[in-house]
């Protein structure tokens, strides 16, 4: 029976370090504390085997005793056999509980086997999501860091395109006031008749009053005026660079014609392209192209048609240079 026990007891410990191999640390030291309480079952069952042992060896110390003296207690024997029956049952039953402990355990041991498979399934399901999640994490990942770097890229272009359009405007800049300080030099003799250069919005503007080139109600230039776009014109010839708009402006006053010009629209226009013709004629080597002529009758005046003096100011001519910028363009493109 001792080495039954033994061999029972071995069997159990070699079952739960087979296990203890296959699952984690958590459900190891579950099975760890069980296999403790077990054990500690399993010692008590021991302990009561071996006072039923020695209780034992006590009866067959009684019953030597008791052979020495047969003779004279055979009724002595028969209550001596009643009690070893007594105890052989007795035996048994513990012998059956242990049994029953032991098939209870592996039971028991079973059901946490199957658990603990389960909940292996799980673990390395729940990895696998980890896993995924991670990959689809450091692809995104990647993904921003791309999209940061492009950015970043993005932005220092941004910022070489921002430096070079402001060299380019601060060229066009000194262009243009070069461009005034030529057009003022050529044409200081009419500043005082009527004749006006000035730079605003990038470009220049030459503002000629009708007293410097027409007769009221004509459009021929006078020969005064002919003698200020001549000038103009050779500044115009030297600076390729150039659109050029003419504008004519009247005053509020109504224009009645007896030609094809009616009114100040056509008066208007009219007058600017006679400047367009002229500068033109002065300068052979513009470019038609670089020119318009445009007529705004009274609508655009500079100042309220309140007087006289206001009235012969909204009578003028406005010719417009503007740099072109086909390079600051192709920057911002």
């Amino acid at each position: 029976m001792k080495h039954k026990l033994i061999l029972s007891a071995s069997l159990l410990c070699a079952t739960v370090l087979s296990l203890s191999s296959c699952v984690s640390m958590k459900e190891y030291e579950a099975l760890q504390h069980q296999y403790s309480q077990n054990t500690k079952s399993l010692n008590l069952a021991k302990q009561e085997l071996q006072e039923l042992r020695e209780e034992n060896a006590e009866l067959v110390r009684q019953g030597q005793a008791m052979t020495v003296a047969l003779s004279d207690m055979t009724a002595a024997r028969q209550e001596c056999e009643a009690t070893v029956t007594s105890i052989n049952r007795s035996y048994a039953a513990l012998q059956l509980r242990y049994d029953t402990t032991v098939e209870n355990y592996m039971q028991q041991l079973t059901g946490k086997n199957r658990d603990l498979s389960k909940a292996n399934q799980a673990l390395q399901e729940r990895n696998r999501e980890i896993t995924a999640k991670e990959r689809a994490f450091k692809e995104k990942e990647e993904q921003m860091l791309a999209q940061q770097r492009d950015l970043q890229e993005r932005q220092e272009q941004m910022l070489q395109n921002e430096r070079a359009i402001g060299e380019a405007l601060e060229a066009k800049q000194r262009e243009l006031e070069q461009l005034k300080a030529a057009v003022t030099s050529a044409l200081v003799g009419f500043k005082d008749k009527g004749l006006n250069v000035e730079s605003k919005d990038g470009k220049v503007y030459v503002s000629m009053e009708d007293k410097l080139l027409f007769a009221s109600g004509s459009w021929t230039v006078s020969q005064q005026g002919v003698e200020a776009l001549k000038s103009l014109a050779k500044i115009l010839e030297d600076n390729h660079d150039l659109n050029i708009m003419v504008e004519g402006h009247t005053d509020n006053d109504e224009f009645r014609g007896t030609t094809a010009v009616k009114d100040n629209w056509d008066l208007s226009v009219m007058r600017a392209t006679s400047i367009v013709k002229l500068l033109l004629k002065q300068g052979p080597s513009i470019n038609p192209a670089r020119v318009v002529a445009a007529g705004h009758a009274e609508y655009s005046p500079k100042v309220k048609n309140t007087s006289a003096a206001n009235k012969a100011k909204n009578r003028r001519t406005e010719i417009i240079l503007t740099p072109k910028l086909k390079e600051v363009m192709k920057l911002v493109e």
